[in-house]
């Protein structure tokens, strides 16, 4: 009977994770649009921050395409203003894409840091300026990061001490996962948090999450199984960090 009991229990909370699973992501998903006249320019159309927000993808450049991981971050952070505020916040953006977190960022407030490789400034640069131009306290600043390349001199810790590091889908089969996670390493620094949202495909991506957790302290903030999508908060784990789960509360 303990058992029938027990596995009953477990059923329904199976169950029941599954409907807020479901609930969420249709409510993240429901963020985008599309324009009901198809004019000369291609774009696709998301709601956050109050705003209609408008994203040109190139679909001959890889990262230039928007992929679902940055709606659940921009969800997470439009809807969590009051716990993890960006007002005056210094931000900064790994592998940026679209632009759509950095945008979002900026219109809540944030101090943003946009980057990405040399080949997605140009289309990264133009979302963001067609989407923030007027309506951001910070114009945000669109600058070239290869991971692992001259980070230091780019960013001298010195002088670039960010509150926030966001990434959305940065981690997939690539062959710069090292580099990925020293840049991590490098510019998390004692106050910084980390805000990244992941889909899960193949073992690279599995293998990758492990390695992270031997450096960061790690909270898992959504797990979207629909998706293939989990958002993690992280922050250093060595001595020289302040525990940011007090930091938070």
């Amino acid at each position: 009977m303990e058992t029938q009991l027990s596995k009953a229990m477990e059923d329904s909370k199976t169950k029941q994770g599954a409907a807020v699973d479901a609930e969420l992501a249709d409510a993240i998903m429901a963020r985008c649009f599309h324009p009901s006249v198809m004019g000369p320019e291609a774009w696709e159309g998301y709601t956050f921050s109050g705003l209609e927000i408008r994203i040109k993808e190139s679909t001959d450049l890889y990262g230039a395409v928007l992929w679902p991981s940055a709606m659940v971050l921009c969800h997470f952070l439009d809807t969590n203003r009051d716990k993890y505020n960006l007002t005056d916040k210094n931000v900064i953006e790994l592998g940026a894409g679209t632009g759509l977190v950095t945008i979002v960022s900026s219109l809540l407030g944030a101090k943003v840091t946009s980057t990405d490789l040399p080949d997605l400034l140009g289309n990264l640069q133009y979302n963001v300026m067609r989407n923030t131009k007027g309506q951001c306290k910070y114009i945000p600043l669109v600058t070239e990061l290869v991971w692992g390349e001259h980070v230091e001199q780019r960013f001298p810790r010195a002088t670039h001490c960010f509150d926030y590091i966001l990434a959305a889908d940065v981690v997939y089969a690539h062959p710069y996962l090292q580099e990925l996670m020293d840049t991590f390493d490098y510019l998390c620094q004692e106050n910084t948090q980390i805000l990244w949202a992941m889909r899960f495909r193949l073992d690279p991506e599995n293998s990758f999450v492990d390695r992270f957790r031997q450096r960061f302290h790690v909270e898992e903030l959504y797990d979207l199984p629909s998706l293939s999508i989990k958002l993690y908060r992280a922050w250093r784990k060595d001595n020289r960090t302040k525990d940011h789960r007090e930091a938070a509360a």
